[in-house]
């Protein structure tokens, strides 16, 4: 049995040298091993920091490496599905950034091509595996606020001064909802466990074709769905869990340590529904891009289920096609 995953990146975007590079090479049962860039300046980047990185002149010659067992994929959105099937085809591992597709139905062919393969393909939806998300799932499933009746959710951050920006452009993909859409939604389902059943209205604002600014509401089984996503609006996060006996409120839901601490508020009320109890949950030390890490070298090295399954990613663009959808009618 392999004690380790080698990993291999492809490309070197910031978000990758920053964030998701350290995590691997911090990850327990993983190692950063190589990088793929045509770019001098950006493989030095990374190499003041993994000295003894290999580093390919081409993806292509990445997927080659026979010293490689998975792949990191930061590559603009409208790329995802094809390097992921690329990587599979070689015998690697897949973890893609999110969204790892630009409609649902895109995710089949990754899904078909993982189970013709057996190897791990997923998406690098990371808050998933952090403590914040799986406590809110277990206070509300063991009922800390009573009947859970409305969910809530606010990401923005404003890059309009940045236009070349891959989110500001259509044919890369861009867009809020591709980019941070997909948290609010996928995080409403996986507290909830429950799937959308009606969109029931979008306002959407839109530039040069990209989205910037949406507000959605949906029905779900057994509550109601409110949601505002932005890329002009000053950077806010917020998640809100309102039941029959209490709020379960988010305070960094997406960027725990970035944005400010992982913190739970759970307000409860007692039957005269005055003199709120509220007790915090705080998580100072969690590292979502390590636990999401560390999670998939288990279950590529052991077989242990992955916590975000391509089945779950599905599910959220599943969400995302629906808005775009009643958008348009």
């Amino acid at each position: 049995m392999t004690a380790h995953l080698r990993w291999g990146i492809v490309g070197a975007s910031k978000f990758a040298r920053t964030q998701m590079a350290p995590a691997l090479h911090l990850a327990k049962r993983g190692a950063l091993t190589a990088l793929a860039t045509s770019s001098r300046d950006k493989a030095e980047d990374f190499r003041r920091i993994f000295p003894n990185l290999n580093v390919h002149a081409t993806y292509e010659s990445l997927l080659d490496d026979p010293e490689v067992d998975a792949l990191y994929v930061p590559l603009p959105n409208h790329l995802h599905v094809d390097w992921a099937l690329r990587a599979l085809d070689a015998g690697k591992h897949v973890l893609v950034e999110k969204p790892l597709a630009m409609s649902a139905s895109e995710f089949d062919r990754v899904i078909a091509a993982r189970d013709n393969t057996g190897l791990l393909a997923a998406e690098a939806y990371m808050i998933v595996h952090h403590p914040q998300w799986q406590t809110t799932r277990r206070l509300l499933q063991d009922g800390a606020i009573g009947t859970l009746q409305r969910v809530s959710g606010a990401f923005s951050y404003d890059n309009s001064g940045d236009p070349g920006n891959i989110r500001n452009i259509a044919a890369t993909g861009g867009g809020a909802i591709p980019d941070i859409g997909v948290y609010i939604y996928g995080a409403t389902r996986f507290v909830t466990g429950e799937e959308p059943e009606q969109i029931l209205s979008t306002e959407i604002h839109w530039e040069n074709g990209v989205d910037v600014w949406s507000h959605v509401t949906a029905k779900f089984p057994s509550f109601h769905y409110s949601g505002v996503v932005s890329m002009r609006m000053a950077p806010w996060q917020d998640m809100t869990f309102h039941g029959s006996e209490g709020v379960l409120r988010l305070t960094a839901p997406f960027n725990p340590q970035v944005y400010g601490p992982a913190r739970i508020e759970l307000h409860q009320f007692g039957q005269d529904g005055f003199g709120p109890t509220v007790t915090e949950h705080r998580f100072p030390d969690a590292n979502h891009y390590v636990l999401q890490a560390e999670a998939f070298n288990k279950s590529a090295l052991d077989g242990t289920p992955f916590k975000c399954p391509l089945e779950f990613s599905r599910g959220t663009q599943v969400m995302i096609d629906q808005v775009f959808a009643k958008a348009r009618s």
